[in-house]
């Protein structure tokens, strides 16, 4: 059985990224399946730090930007929004070019909090990242999101 309340549809997740982070780092979502939901990043110059391997930000990005779509697609959007609580990311290995690749799987996908486990790998499929995003639900009508 999925985990999605709104079915995952990746060229409308694809067309969310113009005119954002998601856009200028080339972040694509590539795939879901019942539990969990698949982006990859460009590793080039625009996410390099200066000794040219993957800066450890530019993976946070990618990790909760694929984390807080997949909270996103969990909730009744006409009642909900969702915000990242917290974030954390352990940097296992460096990579220099190509893509990484972010597989976000539910730890807990509660009333009031989900908890997103994502795994970072390299084209190699070498793990580069691991991280953990907390994501509030909030009702709609406190603070909403501009549209």
């Amino acid at each position: 059985m999925s985990l999605w309340r709104t079915q995952p549809n990746i060229d409308q997740l694809n067309a969310i990224q113009k005119n954002t982070i998601g856009e200028l780092l080339d972040i694509r979502f590539e795939s879901f399946d019942d539990d969990s939901l698949t982006a990859s990043m460009v590793v080039d110059h625009r996410t390099h730090q200066p000794y040219g391997l993957l800066h450890g930000g530019a993976s946070v990005v990618l990790a909760e930007s694929v984390g807080s779509m997949a909270a996103y697609l969990c909730i009744d959007a006409s009642k909900f929004y969702c915000v990242g609580l917290e974030v954390n990311a352990n940097h296992l290995r460096g990579v220099r070019s190509g893509r990484v690749t972010a597989v976000a799987k539910a730890v807990h996908i509660g009333r009031t909090t989900q908890v997103w486990d994502i795994r970072l790998t390299s084209d190699e499929g070498k793990a580069n990242c691991v991280s953990r995003l907390t994501m509030a639900v909030v009702p709609l009508g406190e603070n909403p999101p501009a549209r």
